[in-house]
């Protein structure tokens, strides 16, 4: 087989795993990376390698799933642990996307804005709209996410790679953030976010459900597994740019950074408005692809835990993903005044998912009954109660800000 053939075969048998990194790389992820780069320097690189191995972790257990039943995880968890199990994780699922929408809409509108001069707040009637329109007139909604995520995963890879190259940052100080080093206690809340940019239990939970999509069946397990590796891998890698550039760039000036846009107008003042264009379309990329994805997940994962139907074909997921689609362009545009407290409260019902969805993909594995010879091994069950503390540790410290946060209010 000649080289082409082969990447051909690679670019074909990917899918699920480039979709489950989009949804997790958002406007969100990419603000959190560039100010702990602008703030921590280096120092922080290694904590995406462990978020990415943790996040294999679980996605893997819920490949595994996929591959073997007909039937959905969260019908799954509903017969062999009451239904209750999964409309309590299908409504946190649902919640956790409706409140992450809003930040998906600002960051399309920001990445416009730096590349046309458009005003931000009209780009969310755009793409919203747009979002929709792929909802309910797509045939096969998951074949068009698979090829539309893929091309998006290239642009965010394309654009912040770019912004690398002119960073040049030194490859020494990059090699030695990638080594763990100490910290204070105070810093575990740096390293809770900067896990949570990778470590995304929707989409390790979704995977299921895309591989399912998919076709996939036992017999292409280790293809599944490598889409899986590949998908998380590049999302770790882009972290890992954003991060590096922004050390590289802003660290030594003593410049923090505060959200996206602030990114972006550093690198305009430093290389130019072609580097704040190239910036913005990765960041749309990035927004657009989160927008569509984190929405799908979220109105599929409610309608299935409910019992309403699983398919991103069927009626009510459909249904769902719109509400999701519209909640979070309708919260971007008008609701400036409120939109703090709204997102607050959303995230603080939400975040009971992650623990949630850890457990249930962890029950359901270890099975026997359910997963006859695919269940978990001694290694893959200690690899995900490492993933389980890091989860309790990135929870507890949203938490202490949530409820800091609404005292202040």
């Amino acid at each position: 087989m000649s080289i082409g053939e082969r990447v051909k075969q690679i670019i074909r048998s990917v899918g699920p795993g480039f979709i489950v990194a989009s949804a997790a790389l958002g406007p969100g992820s990419i603000t959190v990376a560039s100010r702990i780069g602008s703030v921590y320097g280096y120092a922080f690189l290694w904590v995406i390698v462990v978020a990415a191995i943790s996040m294999v972790a679980y996605t893997s257990m819920s490949l595994r799933f996929g591959i073997s039943h007909e039937r959905s995880i969260l019908q799954q968890i509903a017969v062999t642990y009451g239904r209750w199990f999964s409309v309590v994780i299908g409504i946190c699922a649902f919640l956790s996307a409706s409140s992450f929408q809003f930040g998906n809409n600002l960051g399309i509108g920001i990445a416009m804005e730096g590349i046309t001069g458009v005003d931000e707040r009209v780009w969310p009637f755009i793409f919203t709209p747009l979002g929709m329109l792929l909802v309910f007139r797509a045939g096969n909604l998951y074949k068009i996410l698979e090829k539309l995520m893929m091309g998006m995963v290239m642009i965010m890879i394309l654009a912040f790679l770019f912004n690398l190259i002119l960073a040049r940052p030194d490859m020494g100080q990059v090699a030695q953030g990638f080594v763990p080093k100490s910290f204070s206690l105070g810093d575990l809340d740096v390293v809770a976010a900067l896990v949570a940019t990778t470590f995304v239990l929707n989409g390790a939970l979704y995977q299921s459900y895309l591989a399912q999509d998919k076709g996939w069946k036992i017999a292409d397990a280790k293809k599944a597994q490598n889409d899986t590796y590949m998908g998380i891998s590049l999302l770790a890698i882009i972290s890992a740019l954003v991060i590096i550039t922004s050390a590289a760039v802003l660290n030594p000036l003593g410049i923090v950074v505060n959200s996206a846009a602030d990114m972006a107008l550093q690198l305009e003042s430093l290389f130019g408005r072609y580097a704040k264009v190239i910036f913005s379309f990765g960041l749309c990329a990035a927004a657009f692809s989160s927008l569509m994805v984190n929405a799908v997940m979220g109105g599929g994962l409610l309608s299935d835990g409910l019992g309403l139907g699983r398919s991103m074909n069927e009626k009510m997921p459909k249904l769902f993903t719109v509400v999701i689609l519209l909640v979070g362009m309708l919260i971007a545009v008008f609701f400036k005044g409120n939109v703090v407290y709204a997102l607050i409260l959303a995230q603080a019902s939400s975040i009971l998912a992650v623990p949630l969805i850890a457990i249930g993909i962890l029950l359901i594995v270890n099975r026997k009954t359910v997963m006859g010879k695919l269940k978990n091994g001694k290694l893959q069950n200690t690899l995900a109660i490492l993933g389980f503390l890091l989860i309790c540790v990135m929870v507890y410290f949203m938490y202490a800000k949530i409820i800091s946060f609404i005292r202040f209010l």
